[in-house]
């Protein structure tokens, strides 16, 4: 007896779910033209976007080839790249999956397989999968950082985003580049969204308490003290789902308080474990879920610590994971996932859910090729209306490349460094920082460098440049706080991003060492060391603290490309990097020590 391929994809992936076989055993057989065949399986299904950071049309992103992990995150998800990763999740090199996971053959490869993303196709799939799912049997969970990342989520303070959400269906979502707008605008887009907001980690300070600006917002409770509900219940698939969101505990460090004045964030894992007893206790559900935007190594031990979470459908580090990591805690196991980053994914959760349990799971992360997928026609009008009054604008060509443009990876990327051979160039500098933001798309060799380009990587609510004199001193005591806060072995220090970005700057950086010891050997380009006492114009933008006098670091840039017209980078200041050899979190390095 024989059967159809679709039938014996069917029966794997039945298999799969039943813990018989690993799902990423897919990766190895699928094609484009069966990339989106994703079995029914169970009773619900629990889909999830994160970090789309504002991006509504097709996009190329490179994948890190630096994602270092130290200490107990050496060797493991997330910090695999390249190879390492592929291998990891047996995914066979050179494919579509190998393409979109991994940055290996990246040009090539994106001008096979086209640009990722866009929430006209992006809705298409979710449609699609909703449809044959059944109605009812679905729930949409956005991770957050979607409100902010482009010019026109800035010029309509995140309200185009609201909108594509609506349209696209999210159902909840939690939060962190949302709370780079003003507190009043936060709230206002919230009323907007017709899904909900829940974060349990957010709270209104005391002395704001009493005379609270918001005290009419249904999130608000006054009792608790807290902003924003922490969770909500969804009846889906005839399972009692609840969803607790975990906002980004840090926002008020890493990002301006001055824009949210009255609210407080943390980890508050503590908390946590009692929401969740709350919830358990309370509304009973078949299903505990996070949605969380605390990075993944943070997920991975706030799943070792609170017991009675199923899932947590993680974002923040832009992790995209074929396969979530199984972690064992006092209350049994918790799944967590990390979907990726500017709507180039979409996790796929299918769960069987009986007498208040999960019995299995199958998950897929499918990656949102825009040449595979229809363009949805109501999204797609929407966008254009949305771009119409920017249009001109956006689409102005300041250069072109000559080589690949990226961001992503702990250390500089190649359009971080057009960044920063700006601000020293604009502002007649020595040196210039910028920061390891992880959001910010691709341009391919022989592409035009739109203004839209430049604002996908510099457009944000704090993007006032600085010119100012540092002692050698000062610029290490930088370089080693940031540093301290991507390699330090414990990920509740860690606070999100990348290495801060340099031009006109070296140095050797060993991620193994303790804060202090971890920058050594700094020296200007033409080799002259930096001096402790020595002062230095340094040029830089995101200042959290107080505004910068400068004007918007995307005028910096353009000025810089118009007059540059092609763009060919002559040094990228990658540190040199010591204690890393064998560590499968880096590949392809140019400077090693």
């Amino acid at each position: 007896m024989s059967i159809s391929r679709r039938e014996f994809i069917r029966l794997l992936g039945m298999a799969g779910a039943a813990g018989m076989l690993p799902s990423s055993i897919f990766a190895a057989m699928r094609q484009p033209s069966d990339l989106y065949e994703v079995p029914k399986f169970g009773n619900l299904t629990l889909l999830h976007i994160t970090d789309t950071h504002a991006q509504l049309n097709p996009i190329y992103f490179r994948e890190p080839n630096v994602n270092l992990g130290v200490a107990g995150a050496f060797g493991q998800p997330p910090h695999l790249v390249g190879e390492a990763l592929l291998k990891h999740f047996n995914v066979a090199p050179g494919g579509i999956e190998a393409h979109a996971f991994s940055y290996l053959d990246f040009a090539e490869a994106a001008e096979k397989f086209g640009r990722v993303g866009g929430f006209a196709h992006l809705k298409s799939l979710v449609d699609r999968i909703r449809a044959e799912r059944g109605d009812g049997n679905s729930l949409l969970l956005d991770g957050g950082d979607t409100w902010q990342g482009s010019g026109t989520a800035y010029w309509t303070r995140g309200m185009d985003m609201v909108g594509a959400c609506n349209l696209l269906g999210v159902d909840v979502m939690t939060g962190h580049w949302e709370f780079t707008y003003l507190d009043e605008e936060v709230i206002k887009n919230i009323g907007e969204l017709k899904g909900e907001f829940v974060a349990q980690n957010v709270r209104v300070r005391e002395e704001a308490l009493f005379d609270y600006r918001f005290a009419d917002f249904p999130g608000f409770d006054e009792d608790s003290g807290l902003a924003f509900k922490p969770y909500t219940v969804k009846e889906i698939g005839g399972v009692k789902v609840a969803v607790i969101g975990q906002a980004f505990p840090y926002t008020p460090i890493a990002n301006p308080q001055r824009f949210i004045p009255d609210w407080t964030f943390g980890i508050q894992d503590q908390r946590m474990q009692e929401i969740v007893d709350q919830v358990r206790e309370n509304a009973k559900p078949d299903l505990v879920v996070v949605i969380s935007h605390n990075g993944m190594d943070v997920d991975l031990k706030m799943a070792s610590r609170v017991r009675g979470i199923d899932i947590i459908f993680g974002g923040h580090t832009h992790d995209g994971m074929p396969a979530p990591s199984i972690v064992e805690n006092a209350g049994g196991k918790t799944l967590v996932t990390n979907a990726g980053s500017n709507g180039k994914f979409l996790g796929v959760m299918d769960l069987d859910v009986r007498d208040g349990q999960m019995r299995g799971y199958q998950y897929r992360l499918l990656p949102v090729f825009s040449n595979l997928l229809p363009a949805d026609p109501a999204m797609l009008k929407y966008i254009e209306e949305v771009r119409a009054p920017y249009k001109a604008q956006l689409e102005e060509q300041l250069a072109v490349t000559e080589e690949t443009l990226f961001r992503r990876g702990n250390f500089n990327g190649t359009f971080d460094q057009v960044i920063c051979d700006a601000l020293v160039k604009v502002n007649d500098a020595q040196i210039s920082l910028s920061p390891g933001f992880r959001w910010g798309t691709s341009v391919l060799p022989g592409q035009a460098i739109t203004m839209d380009n430049v604002m996908d990587q510099t457009c944000m609510t704090y993007p006032e440049t600085y010119r100012r004199e540092m002692t050698g001193a000062e610029i290490k005591d930088i370089l080693e706080d940031v540093c301290d806060n991507l390699f330090n072995p414990d990920p509740y220090v860690q606070q999100g991003g990348d290495m801060v970005r340099v031009a006109g700057l070296d140095y050797v950086c060993d991620p193994n060492e303790t804060i202090g010891k971890r920058i050594s050997e700094m020296t200007l380009d033409d080799g002259t060391k930096v001096e402790a006492d020595k002062r230095y114009v340094v040029a830089g933008w995101a200042t959290v603290g107080a505004q910068s006098p400068g004007e918007p670091v995307w005028d910096t840039v353009a000025t810089y490309l118009r007059d540059l017209k092609t763009v060919k980078i002559k040094k990228l200041n990658t540190p040199v990097l010591k204690n890393v050899a064998g560590n499968p979190g880096i590949s392809d390095y140019p400077r090693m020590g």
